[in-house]
């Protein structure tokens, strides 16, 4: 893959990604419903009524049950019955932890008719935002236009022909098909359609696996994986699914996903943006506040140059930032282009502290809180060995899916520090892919914590 290629492959990825604002529908519903809930109890309950209470026990459990049910796992194609369900599941549970709470606190009798009052006025409220919420955002894209992915089919068969047909008549779903390829033709060529995909903006291929060989297949999924590319599977209907494969029917055309990635759900990004930024303050809070000056002034002891040391280097869908470390090298014009090696001539001697207690790597929690890092996440490569990598390595730009991190899952499984050979790489790769594939919350406290272990007993890689 080549320069030009990456550089198509990041401005596609982002036309993709801008203007798509349907990730701020789920953390703005529960602000909302949360609202109703909260700021509803004063125009039913007495001046004295305990609202801060109220507020915590009811906040939790909305949103303990809300997870548990899937109140929120609506889309643009989940039937209306399935919502009805949902708004009753949900209405069920809250009256009863409503009356657990007051069962608690207050006394319950004869005269408590105003909770029933309560309950029905709240949640009608927030069945009619719910209500109207799904029926715009299935509906907008008709009427508004914009925001639309688009998409190549593979193959021409009865089950290709019947998803062209379902999406013309649905264009709620958001695709927009710029072609449909018979393998059959005389002018088939699957060279020619990865041009296409680049020269086009091509967002998502679904293919045909009746129609394809399995080397045609394994080639179209380490070129999405390697562009940035969504690819979803259109399976032979005479054939078992796996229970490992994702699976959605399009109308009655089965659409199968190659690769679930959990922070695509707005909940997740939401959970692990706000564990980034609560930890990000304590780290700058707590240790840079009065670590930096102590460390800027041995810095400037020891050698001239800047405090800070900043470096290029590739995020979110191939973005570039600019990543902040304590300088731990003389300034030297190979920096940017030549990794630290052992016993590197270009390390200061309180940079061989730094980097061997990874105190020079602690600034990037500014990054964090920034939004272009995350704590966890893939270690983020130079520009120039990202190009090199890329061109090199299989599935590379996959890493490019979530944010980068100031630690990752690679890090503490013995890839951290200095690629010395391809096999380093590979397995930086095959342990991000895993950490982006089944990436939760207590994952990245396990990886915080055995990173943590391994600067205290020592990395034998940490130079």
């Amino acid at each position: 893959m080549n320069t030009k290629t990456l550089e198509s492959t990041a401005d596609a990825s982002l036309s993709y990604r801008d203007g798509r604002y349907s990730s701020l529908i789920r953390p703005i519903s529960y602000v909302v419903d949360l609202a109703i809930v909260i700021y509803g109890s004063a125009f039913f309950f007495e001046s004295n009524f305990d609202t801060l209470s109220f507020s915590i026990f009811i906040g939790i459990c909305w949103i303990i049950m809300s997870m548990q049910i899937g109140f929120y796992q609506i889309h643009r194609n989940t039937a209306v019955t399935k919502l009805l369900g949902l708004i009753f599941k949900q209405a069920v549970f809250f009256t009863l932890v409503v009356f657990a709470f007051f069962g608690y606190y207050y006394q319950i009798d004869s005269t408590s008719g105003y909770i029933l009052k309560y309950i029905a006025v709240i949640y009608t409220l927030i069945a009619i935002f719910k209500i109207t919420v799904y029926f715009i955002f299935k509906n907008y894209r008709s009427y508004l236009g914009g925001n639309f992915r688009n998409i190549v089919v593979i193959g021409d068969n009865k089950e290709t022909r019947e998803l062209e047909t379902f999406l013309e008549a649905h264009p709620d779903y958001g695709y927009r098909l710029q072609h449909l390829y018979d393998v059959n033709s005389t002018g088939y060529d699957l060279d020619r359609i990865k041009e296409f995909v680049l020269e086009n903006g091509i967002d998502e291929i679904f293919c045909s696996v009746k129609e394809l060989d399995n080397d045609e297949l394994l080639e179209l999924t380490d070129y999405a994986d390697n562009n940035l590319r969504t690819l979803k599977f259109i399976p032979n209907p005479e054939t078992i699914l796996s229970k490992h494969l994702k699976y959605d029917y399009y109308g009655q055309t089965p659409i199968l996903s190659l690769r679930e990635i959990p922070l695509d759900d707005p909940l997740n990004q939401l959970a692990k943006r706000a564990f980034d930024i609560i930890f990000s303050l304590l780290v700058i809070i707590g240790f840079l506040s009065w670590l930096t000056p102590l460390i800027a002034i041995l810095i400037k002891l020891e050698s001239n140059g800047p405090i800070f040391f900043k470096q290029k280097r590739n995020g979110l869908d191939y973005q570039e930032f600019e990543c902040y470390k304590f300088r731990s090298m003389v300034p030297n014009k190979t920096a940017h282009l030549h990794q630290v090696s052992r016993n590197d001539t270009r390390i200061t001697g309180l940079g061989k502290l730094l980097r061997k207690t990874s105190i020079d790597e602690l600034p990037q929690f500014f990054n964090v809180l920034k939004g272009d890092m995350s704590v966890v996440g893939p270690r983020p490569h130079m520009v120039s060995h990202t190009h090199m990598y890329a061109e090199r390595i299989d599935k590379f730009m996959v890493r490019h899916f979530v944010k980068p991190g100031i630690t990752g899952l690679a890090q503490v499984s013995g890839y951290r520090g200095e690629v010395e050979s391809d096999d380093d790489i590979v397995g930086r790769v095959r342990n991000d892919i895993d950490y982006i594939e089944n990436w939760s919350t207590v994952m990245d406290i396990r990886i915080i914590f055995k990173t943590v272990l391994n600067i205290l007993v020592g990395d034998k890689k940490a130079y």
